[in-house]
């Protein structure tokens, strides 16, 4: 369980982790620099999901060994399936970072919505629908890690 104390809110228990794939955590389906390393510490403290539609294929490659649940989705209504599983892991506990059109459903559903502006740029409706905005996915997993950090930017 990972509690994030925010001055002005009531505190945040968080379970699980559901992060997207490509955009968020990869470029090009390959993971970004120190993304590996960051998963696993965060895996110490909250459940961790990767849920794609896995655009390249190389996500199970890519993830392999990583202690998180990887859920490929098909070509159907990718952001219904993306917030069913906030929903279900329950949406009060789960913290989701994502970038694409696809994943604002899910930003807006969970307790804490973490939108990357990357490489790949992110969709204006999902960046809107996010509690905060990072420039990377190594920053988005260490407002996590270092929460103090999450409590500066959220502070009320």
């Amino acid at each position: 369980m990972l509690e994030l104390s925010i001055p002005g809110r009531p505190p945040m228990r968080v379970a699980h982790l559901v992060l997207d794939y490509n955009g968020t955590l990869a470029m090009d389906g390959r993971l970004t620099p120190g993304v590996a390393q960051r998963l696993t510490d965060l895996a110490t403290r909250v459940d961790v999901h990767v849920i794609t539609a896995d655009t390249f294929g190389l996500a199970a490659v890519e993830l392999g060994g990583l202690p998180v649940t990887l859920d490929v989705i098909g070509a159907g209504d990718q952001a219904v399936a993306k917030r069913a599983l906030v929903e279900r892991l329950g949406a009060e506990q789960v913290v989701a970072m994502g970038n694409g059109a696809n994943d604002r459903l899910m930003l807006e559903a969970a307790l804490l919505g973490i939108c990357v502006l990357g490489p790949e740029g992110a969709a204006t409706r999902s960046l809107v629908a996010s509690d905060i905005v990072v420039r990377s996915p190594a920053d988005g997993l260490d407002v996590l890690l270092h929460p103090g950090r999450l409590a500066a930017t959220l502070r009320v």
